[in-house]
Order: structure tokens, then sequence, then C-alpha cells
């Protein structure tokens, strides 16, 4: 369903939740030097290659879901992108002190973000 044929509340909601990854993406494309030193010292294969996917991944899937088209494949993709990056930069296990809270607060943004995804795809919109 395109944005105009969306009601005002499910418009706001498909926004913000997808505006947060269109937003991330392009902080991503400026931040991808040490992103992709993170990635290769956390022994992701291809971290430039892996890297470029991920931040297309939150880019398109946060358009198409501003824009209330395809949705349900959005919401999988992005659910998907976020247990992968879950597991590779909120990794609060490895750290101590500030540094494994900011981590654990990364780690429950995501899990609320799966939530909202989970309820896109429970509404079929």
């Amino acid at each position: 369903m395109f944005f105009a044929s969306q009601s005002p509340l499910s418009f706001i909601a498909h926004l913000l939740i997808g505006g947060v990854f269109v937003f991330a993406g392009l902080r991503n494309v400026a931040n991808r030097g040490s992103l992709t030193g993170i990635l290769a010292g956390r022994g992701v294969a291809f971290p430039g290659l892996m890297l470029a996917a991920g931040i297309v991944l939150q880019i398109t899937a946060g358009a198409l879901l501003i824009a209330g088209l395809w949705t349900d494949a959005a919401a999988l993709g992005l659910l998907a992108f976020l247990a992968a990056a879950t597991l590779i930069f909120h990794n609060f296990w490895d750290h101590q002190g500030p540094d494994r809270i900011s981590r654990i607060n990364g780690l429950a943004s995501n899990v609320a973000l799966a939530g909202a995804f989970l309820l896109i795809l429970a509404q079929g919109q």
C-alpha cells in the first residue's frame, strides 16, 4: 500500500521506524572506515562488502517502510539486519563499565525495534 492510502497514525509509525534506518544508513556511509574496521575485527568476511550491503538494506528497507510499500519484506530484512548488527556491535558481554552499559542500551533499543517489525508483520501493512 502506498503512503497516501495509509491512516495518518500508521504513516507516522512507518515514518518513525523507517526513518531511523534511513538516518542510520546515511550515518554509516559517513563512518564506513571505522565500521569496516570493526567488522573486520569481529571476523566478518568481506567487511567492506558486508557493510555496503547493510547500508543499502537500511536505506532501502527504511524508505519502503516510510512509503508503505512491501512492508513485510522490509520488516523481515530489517529484522535479519538487527539480529546480525546486535551480535556484532552490541556485544556487551565483551565489555565492562560505561561501554557495557552503552551496548546493553543498544541491545534494548534493537529488541524494541524488532518488536515494532513484528507488529508490522502481524498487521500485514
